[in-house]
């Protein structure tokens, strides 16, 4: 359920940081909680939850993120019904993307800043041979990185954490000339850290519950 003071909390986040509230445990009628809260920016990690959930809540006004590991086997079913990708980390996924979406898709790189092997993305050395590949697929629209911290790390190590997906924003952005406005950085336990370090996109889940 939603937590009953989803208002006011909504209140403490700074204009310029889109909330993307992390859906996986709710259905689609808990979600229409969150829209009459104002919360319209939703973020689906399952391919198949995710389509239940598109199909339940078509007539409402909503900006779909899918913020989990995207199977290439399974990117047909949804590359058209999504506003934003947060996780490519792989050239044949683009490359899908690419030849069959119809229009540009919004995309957040998946980059490795701990080189975690349990974690997905880009190893963050890799990243800028990564883009100079993907700059040349006309349907991928390069908007921003994202990562996940260190689970349980102090707020020194988050920061620097952090911190580091900022300057590579700053580098990329230098090396290609190009603009990368986004950060999608901090979940329910890291999130006001990602913040101080220049979050633009914030995933949360278990902290909009009660």
């Amino acid at each position: 359920m939603v937590r009953k003071d989803i208002k006011e909390f909504l209140k403490t986040l700074p204009e310029n940081v889109t909330l993307v509230a992390a859906t996986k445990y709710l259905s689609s009628e808990e979600m229409k909680d969150f829209l009459n809260a104002g919360v319209n920016n939703f973020g689906e990690n399952r391919v198949d939850a995710f389509l239940e959930k598109y199909e339940a809540l078509k007539e409402y006004d909503i900006v779909w993120h899918f913020i989990g590991h995207l199977q290439r086997n399974k990117a047909l079913k949804v590359i058209d019904k999504i506003d934003y990708l947060h996780s490519l980390d792989s050239l044949d996924l683009a490359k899908i993307i690419d030849k069959n979406r119809k229009t540009p898709l919004n995309t957040f790189v998946e980059v490795s800043i701990n080189l975690e092997e349990t974690k997905n993305g880009v190893p963050f050395y890799k990243v800028e041979e990564f883009i100079s590949e993907l700059l040349k697929y006309k349907n991928i629209k390069l908007v921003g990185l994202m990562m996940m911290a260190v689970k349980n790390a102090d707020e020194l190590s988050l920061k620097d954490q952090f911190k580091k997906l900022a300057d590579l924003r700053i580098d990329l952005e230098k090396r290609f000339n190009i603009s990368i406005p986004y950060l999608s950085m901090g979940m329910s336990d890291d999130y006001l850290e990602a913040i101080e370090e220049g979050a633009t996109h914030i995933r949360l889940g278990r902290i909009l519950l009660e």
